[in-house]
């Protein structure tokens, strides 16, 4: 029986997170509702599982995060994050069906300077590569600007809907501070540069492809007024990869050596299971093991189990 391969969650990594909305619905088309829960919601879920939020961006369709995980719990905070959005936006929305597609979350593992500069630009870039309007600081959905990278904080009130105002865990209101990157060393302005100028990069070239498609941009009026019970039409290239990892542009071996270090992690897990489905509950699994070490309280390399 064919198994999904293994992936290795340490704290203090950063990743892109993706998600995507069932059938390409627009559930989470802009206003101020869904904006409001989404951002309640991560601030919620950010603090209670200690998670760094670096950028976010959601479109109608889908949703995508750039995060450092901590305490290496992030199946966790994404688990909660998920829910408590999909449950609101059911409220909102007044929708009986599932609301996230049912493919797990891509998620990628940033490695480098430049994949973290460079996957940044590449989520806020998203709503002018999608046609939708001509500068990223234009798009009215829950957002993170260039200027606020590391800097600024995301605040709201708590969603009347769904959420129980008498449960305290749920305050009247959230701030959700943005951190940089811990990859980012003692130069936040230059970074903040650098996004700034691969974001222009993005713009530039979605501006040349809707001139060649003879297309104007939808504009945000036009966006936050679209029904969000319609589907997007656009051609979408099917995913044939789920990348784990990026290095960004030109970074030499970078790509070559995090292959070999993801290849290390499989096969080292594939043979402490085996030994697992043996029966040796003493067997050792490489450090990153999270599913077996939670649910199962398999001993993992390094870590103490308090299981």
């Amino acid at each position: 029986m064919a198994m999904s391969q293994p992936r290795e969650i340490a704290p203090g990594a950063t990743y892109l997170i993706t998600r995507r909305i069932m059938r390409r619905h627009l559930l989470l088309r802009p206003d101020a509702v869904i904006n409001q829960l989404l951002i309640y919601a991560l601030a919620i879920s950010a603090r209670r599982y200690g998670v760094h939020v670096h950028a976010l961006c959601a479109m109608s369709t889908h949703l995508h995060l750039i995060v450092t995980d901590v305490k290496g719990v992030l199946p966790r905070f994404l688990q909660f994050y998920h829910r408590i959005v999909a449950l609101g936006t059911k409220v909102i929305r007044a929708w009986e069906g599932p609301v996230w597609d049912h493919e797990a979350p891509s998620v990628v593992r940033l490695l480098t300077p430049a994949a973290v500069v460079e996957k940044i630009a590449y989520v806020l870039a998203n709503p002018v590569a999608a046609g939708l309007v001509r500068h990223a600081r234009e798009w009215p959905g829950a957002k993170v600007d260039v200027g606020e990278l590391g800097l600024g904080a995301l605040s709201a009130t708590r969603p009347s809907a769904y959420l129980d105002p008498e449960n305290p865990h749920w305050p009247e209101e959230v701030t959700l501070p943005l951190s940089l990157p811990p990859v980012i060393e003692h130069n936040a302005e230059g970074f903040r540069q650098q996004v700034a100028a691969e974001l222009e990069r993005h713009e530039a070239q979605a501006h040349a492809q809707m001139q060649q498609l003879g297309r104007r941009f939808l504009g945000a009026e036009r966006a936050s007024k679209i029904s969000p019970y319609e589907r997007a039409t656009s051609l979408e290239a099917l995913r044939e990869r789920n990348p784990t990892f990026a290095v960004g542009r030109e970074q030499g071996d970078a790509w070559r050596i995090a292959g070999a270090a993801v290849r290390a992690f499989r096969a080292s897990y594939r043979a402490a299971l085996e030994r697992w489905r043996a029966g040796v509950r003493s067997v050792l699994f490489p450090a990153g093991t999270w599913w077996m070490h939670t649910f199962h309280g398999a001993s993992v390399t390094g870590v103490v189990s308090a299981i």
